[in-house]
């Protein structure tokens, strides 16, 4: 095995630390706030805080990753900031006033693309022939920190108290700066001597997504998608309660989506192929809506949960061909832009739906909600296949 090819475990050990860090952050805020106020409501503006910088510091923080030749300088300056950032919210949130702790949440926000940019790396260390699987075991790396990060800031919230809920979160992402020094790291493959306009850096990855017939395709239907996803954390709760289980059943139906996700994405990174990810991205989006769909007719807190493990798995192919395609079609000195831009749509598609969420739950109940998120699904598949297989137009 040459010594690129050898690099990605250690790449993935160190990023997925790095994520379980990124996702575990909310928890582990709500739990310190609650643990020190009694008031968790208020962790939700400091959520705020972490969540809108990523949506206009990604593409820059993209930008920086396309045109370095030394990402292992950039990688380690944004994480570094990262852990002193994390560690101080988490120090000061509901111990001093909320706007010195959110000042400190903006500064998480404006590095945590660091989460998503190193993805864009992936193509100068890995061989050619095997970035099909390197995607599939990368999209694995986001599931499995999505499982271990909520996870791990409330186990060790119950094992030492709410107020140190943050200390394990931290710790993660301290560790994931080990791993960067062992990764070889190719130089870009473009000239990175010419100096970019404010402009192109803060808009070119959304220019660059709209120009691209097939990265168009993707976004609007991952965008799309991601409009509804928004509303799952609220409906899994409020789900839960329709059958009879209590609230805190709804994180045992995120856990079972997060565990289809995973063996969603660890089937991709064996058998997905290039040639085949145009059509998966938009069939794993009407497999998940289809699954989604089905939750209103569930009878049972374990049908439920099945349900949602089917709609995991569907999802997992969905990501996994989502990088590829990003990686095909991206020039070299764009990829990482495309990705952080791309990942910061879909954030701010995620809040969106969440608010939607709050503001029509009452309304349309909890069947209604869950029809709602289905329909995205649908709607995101049926945009995206028709701009990917459309013909293309003669000159």
């Amino acid at each position: 095995m040459s010594a690129r090819a050898g690099g990605l475990p250690v790449y993935l050990g160190a990023a997925t630390l790095l994520r379980v860090s990124a996702e575990g952050m909310g928890t582990a805020l709500v739990l310190t706030v609650q643990a020190r106020t009694g008031h968790a409501a208020t962790a939700g503006f400091l959520q705020t805080g972490l969540t809108l910088p990523y949506v206009l510091s990604g593409p820059l923080i993209g930008h920086a990753f396309d045109r370095t030749a030394r990402p292992r300088v950039v990688a380690a300056g944004l994480m570094i900031i990262y852990v002193l950032a994390s560690g101080l919210l988490l120090l000061l949130a509901g111990r001093v006033m909320l706007v010195v702790a959110l000042a400190a949440a903006v500064l998480v926000g404006c590095t945590e693309p660091i989460v998503v940019a190193l993805t864009s790396l992936l193509p100068r260390f890995v061989p050619e022939e095997r970035l099909t699987r390197a995607y599939g075991l990368e999209a694995s790396s986001y599931n499995v920190a999505g499982i271990a990060g909520p996870g791990l800031g409330a186990a060790f919230a119950a094992a030492v108290g709410g107020s140190l809920a943050g200390a394990p979160i931290v710790c993660c992402a301290a560790l994931a700066l080990f791993g960067l020094p062992l990764i070889p790291f190719r130089p870009p493959q473009v000239d990175t001597g010419g100096a970019s306009s404010f402009r192109s850096v803060a808009i070119g990855g959304l220019v660059l997504l709209w120009a691209n017939r097939v990265l168009r395709g993707l976004t609007v239907a991952t965008t799309l998608a991601w409009l509804g996803f928004g509303g799952v954390a609220v409906t899994t709760v409020l789900l839960a309660q329709r059958l009879g289980a209590p609230p805190s059943a709804g994180g045992l139906l995120l856990v079972a989506l997060t565990c289809g996700s995973l063996a969603g994405s660890l089937a991709s990174a064996r058998w997905l192929t290039l040639k085949w990810a145009e059509t998966v991205m938009p069939a794993g989006l009407v497999a998940f809506g289809i699954a989604l769909g089905c939750l209103a007719l569930a009878p049972s807190l374990g049908w439920a949960m099945v349900f949602f493990l089917l709609a995991g798995v569907s999802e997992g192919p969905v990501f996994a061909s989502t990088l590829m395609l990003r990686q095909r079609e991206s020039p070299p000195d764009r990829l990482g832009q495309v990705n952080t831009t791309g990942g910061s749509l879909k954030i701010a598609a995620s809040a969106v739906g969440a608010a939607l969420t709050g503001a029509f739950a009452d309304a349309i109940g909890v069947v209604g909600l869950v029809i709602a998120i289905a329909s995205f699904q649908f709607t995101g598949a049926l945009l995206g296949a028709w701009i990917l297989h459309r013909p293309r137009s003669r000159a």
